[in-house]
Protein backbone atom coordinates (compact mmCIF):
# COMPACT_ATOMS: atom_id res chain seq x y z
CA UNK A 1 0.00 0.00 0.00
CA UNK A 2 1.25 3.65 -0.84
CA UNK A 3 1.76 5.56 2.87
CA UNK A 4 1.07 8.49 0.61
CA UNK A 5 -2.03 7.52 -1.26
CA UNK A 6 -3.17 6.58 2.12
CA UNK A 7 -2.06 9.66 4.02
CA UNK A 8 -3.64 11.69 0.65
CA UNK A 9 -7.05 9.40 1.64
CA UNK A 10 -6.61 10.89 5.24
CA UNK A 11 -6.92 14.52 3.91
CA UNK A 12 -9.92 13.71 1.73
CA UNK A 13 -11.93 12.53 4.40
CA UNK A 14 -11.02 14.84 6.55
CA UNK A 15 -12.35 17.72 5.03
CA UNK A 16 -15.43 15.44 5.03
CA UNK A 17 -15.11 14.41 0.94
CA UNK A 18 -15.90 10.64 1.73
CA UNK A 19 -16.44 10.08 -1.66
CA UNK A 20 -13.06 11.22 -2.43
CA UNK A 21 -11.53 9.38 -0.10
CA UNK A 22 -13.07 5.84 -0.97
CA UNK A 23 -12.15 6.68 -4.55
CA UNK A 24 -8.34 6.75 -3.20
CA UNK A 25 -8.96 4.05 -0.98
CA UNK A 26 -11.04 1.68 -2.83
CA UNK A 27 -7.29 0.25 -5.05
CA UNK A 28 -5.21 0.34 -1.88
CA UNK A 29 -7.98 -2.01 -0.46
CA UNK A 30 -8.38 -4.24 -3.27
CA UNK A 31 -4.52 -4.39 -3.02
CA UNK A 32 -3.38 -4.86 0.12
CA UNK A 33 -7.41 -6.62 1.76
CA UNK A 34 -5.61 -7.24 5.03
CA UNK A 35 -4.70 -3.80 5.54
CA UNK A 36 -6.93 -2.71 8.77
CA UNK A 37 -6.08 0.25 8.76
CA UNK A 38 -7.56 1.06 5.11
CA UNK A 39 -9.93 -1.19 5.18
CA UNK A 40 -11.23 0.96 8.81
CA UNK A 41 -11.12 4.16 6.52
CA UNK A 42 -12.63 2.64 3.74
CA UNK A 43 -15.79 1.78 5.65
CA UNK A 44 -16.20 5.14 7.63
CA UNK A 45 -16.15 6.67 4.17
CA UNK A 46 -18.98 4.45 2.82
CA UNK A 47 -20.79 4.96 5.75
CA UNK A 48 -20.61 8.96 5.94
CA UNK A 49 -21.38 8.72 2.10
CA UNK A 50 -24.20 6.35 2.66
CA UNK A 51 -22.75 3.30 0.64
CA UNK A 52 -24.02 1.31 3.85
CA UNK A 53 -24.15 -2.46 2.19
CA UNK A 54 -20.45 -1.32 1.08
CA UNK A 55 -19.69 -0.15 4.88
CA UNK A 56 -21.07 -3.22 6.13
CA UNK A 57 -19.10 -5.43 4.01
CA UNK A 58 -15.80 -3.70 5.00
CA UNK A 59 -16.30 -3.47 8.79
CA UNK A 60 -17.35 -7.49 8.50
CA UNK A 61 -13.92 -7.66 7.10
CA UNK A 62 -12.48 -5.71 10.34
CA UNK A 63 -13.94 -7.68 12.27
CA UNK A 64 -12.20 -11.00 10.83
CA UNK A 65 -9.18 -9.05 10.62
CA UNK A 66 -8.92 -7.61 13.93
CA UNK A 67 -12.00 -9.91 16.07
CA UNK A 68 -10.40 -7.84 20.03
CA UNK A 69 -11.28 -4.96 18.18
CA UNK A 70 -14.14 -3.43 19.98
CA UNK A 71 -14.67 -0.21 17.80
CA UNK A 72 -15.17 -2.66 14.45
CA UNK A 73 -17.98 -4.16 16.39
CA UNK A 74 -19.67 -0.73 17.48
CA UNK A 75 -19.13 0.45 13.75
CA UNK A 76 -20.93 -2.83 12.32
CA UNK A 77 -23.51 -2.65 14.71
CA UNK A 78 -24.16 1.38 13.81
CA UNK A 79 -23.99 0.33 10.26
CA UNK A 80 -26.37 -2.45 10.47
CA UNK A 81 -28.80 -0.48 12.87
CA UNK A 82 -28.90 2.45 10.19
CA UNK A 83 -30.03 -0.12 7.44
CA UNK A 84 -32.93 -1.24 9.90
CA UNK A 85 -31.54 -4.52 11.08
CA UNK A 86 -32.09 -3.61 14.69
CA UNK A 87 -31.42 -7.32 15.61
CA UNK A 88 -28.14 -7.91 13.95
CA UNK A 89 -27.30 -4.27 14.87
CA UNK A 90 -28.11 -5.57 18.78
CA UNK A 91 -25.83 -8.22 18.88
CA UNK A 92 -22.98 -6.53 17.45
CA UNK A 93 -23.68 -3.95 20.01
CA UNK A 94 -23.79 -5.81 22.83
CA UNK A 95 -20.47 -7.25 21.76
CA UNK A 96 -18.91 -4.04 21.66
CA UNK A 97 -20.01 -2.88 25.04
CA UNK A 98 -18.99 -5.97 26.54
CA UNK A 99 -15.16 -5.66 24.73
CA UNK A 100 -15.20 -1.70 26.17
CA UNK A 101 -15.82 -0.52 22.60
Amino acid sequence: MSYHEYQRAVLFFDSEDYVGAARILEPLVEQDPANRSAVELLGRAYFHSARLGSAERLFRRLVELDPANGWAYEALGRTLERQGDAAGADRFLKLARAMGG
